[in-house]
């Protein structure tokens, strides 16, 4: 039995190879737990052993208890995926373009609509506001029912926004920053309730983390988002690890969202395997519960009727398309979305950054050494080899990390649109961008860190409070 199933791995996919694995390392605990004769111990510790091998030669990387490979495509009703297609889920995103993943065919493969120029318009006329630049150039790109939320606001009915944060480390990136920047817009333009989710209690069941410490990160997260200036009588910031424990309503919309999705749509949705503890597959309800008013009834008075606007990044949106499924069947609105790009890694566009590798962000933590070092020594670069090929040729915009970044966080269309024009003609070294995009980095994040020294222990407590914000329903 042993040798048969040693010789059929080699035909295994990386998933099956994967839950060949946990099966094994469950078997070989089990002979321990028992006590069983140490020769049947060793034969189960040797293939297990062999298993093992055989997964990091399949997919490149050791094999890690709770989590699967992402090199498949999940079971769902979306198309088969192509070898040049992009990989998205909320907790992968993978791209052979250096250009980053193609959001146009993303649309199409979830369903979404495009940002498209009328909505823009429609926006500044309703709200008589200069459409923020993440509009302006793309970086929400993507939205569901975006017009039901103008009509709601021509017609004075009451809607709030809702976004999140997964505290998987003590400090942030600047990539997390942009939700937070978009909302905080929002809210003020539309002079609406806000809350944001900590979900912690993800971060436990996915990372390698203590409970006390997913909670301790989220508390030092949500100093982060206070220093972005939300307004503390408009905005509740809650932990799920906390929050939970302390809302009925929280926890009632939680149990009828999972009375309401199968077993089978979950992994459809969200590629869960047979392997995955019952936290992961119960999570997504979690996520998707503050999409509906009466999960907050300190702030909207029990209403079940108030419709949701989440910005969050694209990757997300599959909880969200399982909450707008389950919606009308709760009598609950369907919550709208706004849809951002990914903010790349230094290294390029390929993935997303990551909290985990240092050299892959610049943090909110960083000093404005790190920040020089980190861009001139790591992010990529779209100019040429040699400054004669670049003066001849000129640089490519489309791949080139610090142009990237600089149309995050430089405000000025014009500069931006001469820089642009300066590096594609060779007239701009790539140093000399590098520079620019240093020289913006800098200030903005020592201007957030002198800000979050004044969050006291007590602000964090007054935000993450529930209670009524400053609006009557």
């Amino acid at each position: 039995m042993s040798n048969r199933q040693n010789c059929d791995s080699g035909s295994l996919s990386p998933l099956e190879l994967y839950e060949r694995v946990t099966t094994q390392g469950d078997k070989v605990r089990s002979l321990k737990a028992a006590e069983a004769p140490k020769d049947e111990i060793d034969t189960a510790v040797k293939l297990l052993l062999s298993l093992k091998l055989m997964y990091k030669a399949t997919t490149g990387e050791g094999y890690k208890a709770g989590s699967p490979p992402t090199d498949f495509t999940p079971i769902n009703n979306a198309p088969t995926l192509a070898e040049d297609d992009d990989f998205v889920d909320p907790w992968t995103v993978q791209t052979s373009s250096a250009k980053g993943v193609d959001y146009d065919k993303l649309i199409v493969r979830f369903g979404s609509s495009k940002i498209d120029k009328e909505l823009i318009n429609r926006l500044e006329r309703v709200t008589g506001q200069k459409p923020h630049h993440f509009l302006r150039r793309g970086i929400f790109f993507s939205h569901r029912d975006m017009n039901q939320i103008l009509d709601a606001y021509e017609n004075k009915k009451p809607f709030y926004l809702y976004t999140g944060r997964g505290p998987s480390s003590e400090a942030m990136h600047v990539g997390h920053l942009i939700p937070l920047i978009f909302t905080k817009w929002l809210q003020e333009v539309f002079d609406i309730p806000l809350v944001i989710q900590l979900t912690d209690d993800e971060k436990y069941l996915w990372k390698d983390l203590t409970v006390e410490r997913a909670y301790e990160y989220a508390v030092e997260n949500v100093k982060d988002i206070i220093a972005c200036g939300f307004d503390i009588n408009k905005t509740f910031i809650f932990s799920d690890l906390d929050y939970l424990g302390m809302s009925p309503g929280f926890y009632k919309n939680i149990v009828k969202i999972q009375k309401h999705v199968t077993f089978n749509q979950v992994k459809g949705i969200f590629g869960f395997t047979d392997s995955d503890c019952i936290g992961k597959i119960s999570f997504p309800a979690i996520q998707a519960a503050p999409s509906f008013s009466s999960t907050f009834p300190q702030i909207f008075k029990g209403k079940e009727d108030i419709q949701c606007l989440i910005p969050c990044a694209i990757d997300q949106d599959p909880y969200f398309r399982m909450t707008r499924d389950v919606a009308p069947r709760l009598g609950y609105p369907k919550p709208a979305l706004l849809h951002s790009i990914f903010f790349p890694a230094l290294q390029g566009a390929q993935t997303k950054m990551s909290a985990s590798d240092p050299n892959s962000s610049i943090f909110l933590t960083d000093t404005p050494k790190q920040i020089k070092t980190k861009i001139n020594k790591h992010a990529f670069s779209g100019g040429k080899d040699t400054i004669e090929e670049h003066r001849k040729y000129g640089g490519n915009c489309d791949v080139d990390v610090s142009y990237m970044y600089l149309t995050f966080f430089l405000e000025d269309d014009d500069k931006l649109e001469q820089l642009k024009q300066a590096y594609t003609s060779g007239a701009l070294l790539t140093g000399e961008l590098k520079k620019v995009l240093i020289e913006t980095l800098q200030p903005l994040i020592a201007a957030h860190q002198e800000r979050r020294k004044q969050v006291t222990n007590e602000m964090v407590k007054q935000f993450m409070t529930p209670r009524k914000l400053a609006f009557e329903f």
